[in-house]
């Protein structure tokens, strides 16, 4: 593709108090997320980059950005950390790459709710927010880099969906701020249901320049590894644990041998060929758990309190995706899928048809009213037609994918076009330009 380089010079003529990179190696490096654990997203998406980055640090600046982009009909794509899976940030088509982590005020704090700027890092807001007793409701593994308006935009569910379910889930977001990209950018604020435009929008519907979001209390997470001799009894125990009212709760991760070998940090913790839960519960409830890892069998072999846990490495940290991280520094064949099992009963059909092939890795989350186990299996990589024939198999007994070998939103998802969503998109940004490609129901 031939690139006008006038119109970039010009455009960032316009823009010359605002920060813009056009060195190489850091476009590139800002074009990219981790896409990479797709081998198929990494062969469809490895030669994309943008022509430059704009990074503004105040919604005024974005709405400039917004009216250049679109007066020079420049595609642009929104970017937080760049710590999405799915290609979210990648431009398909070059153009701008908008980096909002410089837009990282933290705007109020309440007890029980906060207004923030996207780029605000979610790790330093809860180290505010905990002064007044609260946190976030629900964070990824990649929670100490992760930025509030990114995980809104490309993210899902994570620590915390044990209670609160995913994003999506009315009542995670309060209220959204955005400019749209048109002639004239104009401001929206969008409440209630309607905040369902942005979520998991890949920056396709808005730019979100700040957010209001509920807060969770904050208790001492005691962090806790539990092993077992038998897979589907540490799966029960998760789900057990997990319907254990009485017990506060903010992470159950269950994970089959082998992979608790590929935790290189935990193998002090960690037995050859069993398999391990790891917890983070309530110090206030750690005495009812001993009772219940009693009644199924398993073996405490570490426990840290809020504050021991604080000055390490978390265990959050080899939970939902990074499980998938740990596991490819190992062996880069390795890849994974996302699936919701809703029950244990079809967890055990897979694993005793899989076999060796797949090793399951659970996360429980609540789902529908009722906490339900979701999977981040992993596996090597062979084929694209073996990758197709595991994921029908899981669909045709009752489980659902969520595709993360695909960059369109749709397909990533439950594979229906949101009408709502596009029309929405198609009246904010009528031109295509935000971040064009990602929206498979979207055509000009």
């Amino acid at each position: 593709m031939t690139v006008n380089t006038s119109i970039y010079q010009e455009f960032s003529a316009e823009l010359s108090d605002i920060e813009i990179i056009t060195d190489i190696d850091r476009v590139t490096k800002l074009s990219l997320d981790y896409y990479h654990f797709s081998p198929i997203l990494q062969s469809q998406l490895n030669d994309k980059k943008a022509n430059l980055v704009v990074r503004p640090t105040t919604e005024a600046d974005v709405i400039r950005v917004a009216k250049a982009g679109v007066n020079y009909k420049i595609p642009l794509t929104v970017r937080g950390a760049g710590t999405g899976n799915y290609g979210q940030c990648i431009p398909l088509e070059a153009g701008i790459i908008l980096d909002l982590s410089k837009m990282n005020q933290i705007k109020w704090l309440k007890p029980g709710i906060a207004c923030v700027e996207p780029g605000v890092k979610m790790a330093a807001f809860d180290k505010q927010a905990r002064e007044i007793g609260w946190e976030l409701r629900m964070a990824p593994s990649t929670y100490r880099t992760a930025t509030i308006g990114g995980f809104i935009g490309g993210g899902s569910v994570g620590m915390g969906s044990m209670n609160y379910g995913q994003i999506k889930d009315r009542g995670n977001l309060h209220r959204v701020r955005l400019v749209t990209m048109e002639e004239q950018p104009q401001i929206l604020e969008l409440t209630g249901d309607d905040v369902q435009q942005v979520i998991h929008g890949y920056g396709t519907t808005g730019i979100i320049t700040e957010l209001e979001i509920p807060l969770a209390p904050a208790y001492p997470w005691q962090e806790i590894i539990v092993v077992f001799d038998d897979f589907m009894t540490a799966a029960q125990f998760g789900q057990a644990l997990s319907d254990s009212a009485g017990i506060v709760k903010k992470l159950v991760s269950i994970h089959s041998a082998p992979i608790p070998s590929y935790f290189t940090a935990l193998q002090p913790y960690l037995t050859q060929g069993k398999h391990c839960a790891l917890l983070m519960v309530s110090e206030y409830d750690v005495a009812p758990l001993k009772d219940l890892v009693t009644e199924y069998g398993g073996t405490f072999t570490y426990s840290k309190t809020a504050a021991e846990a604080a000055k390490g490495t978390s265990l959050l940290e080899f939970t939902w995706n990074h499980t998938t991280l740990h596991a490819r520094n190992i062996d880069p064949s390795f890849t994974y899928l996302q699936t919701f099992y809703f029950t244990l009963e079809r967890v055990e059909k897979m694993y005793q048809h899989f076999g060796d092939e797949i090793a399951i890795h659970l996360e429980f989350l609540k789902a529908g009213g009722k906490a339900v186990p979701g999977g981040l299996q992993l596996f090597r990589f062979t084929t694209e037609e073996r990758l197709q024939e595991i994921i029908e198999y899981h669909e045709a007994n009752g489980a659902f994918i969520a595709n993360p070998h695909v960059y369109t939103i749709e397909d990533g998802g439950d594979k229906q076009i949101d009408k709502d969503k596009v029309a929405f998109k198609q009246k904010i940004d009528p031109y295509g330009l935000l971040n064009p490609g990602k929206m498979r129901g979207f055509t000009l």
